[in-house]
């Protein structure tokens, strides 16, 4: 699976989460190394560092400074599945390293970048 260029949005998440559905994915892929960009809802601005595993799951690690003010850290696993339409979404298992070091689950479903928008990603 190659992730580089791809971009995600929120699409469920727990209640201690931060991400939501206007939080917005940029992913960029080298071998097995992942690095992204997201912003969106509450989180003004985060950044993951990871890696890709042979099956396509992910590993990283994210932070990002909310609107409180606040900055929040964690880490999260993911796995990569298809939606009836096929549209590419990762189910995530993640905890926060801040904060009340909480668990949840998450889900980011694929979209293409025509739908950005006036989303705060920029794609230069």
């Amino acid at each position: 699976m190659d992730y580089d260029g791809k971009f995600f949005r929120g699409r469920s998440n727990s209640p201690s989460g931060e991400v939501g559905s206007t939080t917005v994915f940029e992913y960029h892929q080298t071998g097995s190394r992942l690095w992204g960009s997201y912003s969106g809802g509450e989180v003004v601005e985060g950044h993951l560092l990871g890696t890709v595993a042979d099956d396509g799951s992910l590993y990283f690690c994210y932070h990002h400074l909310n609107e409180a003010g606040r900055m929040m850290a964690g880490h999260c696993n993911s796995t990569p599945t298809r939606a009836a339409d096929g549209q590419l979404v990762l189910q995530e298992n993640w905890q926060w390293f801040t904060g009340d070091a909480s668990t949840g689950y998450s889900e980011v479903e694929e979209i293409d970048a025509t739908e950005l928008g006036n989303s705060p990603i920029s794609i230069d």
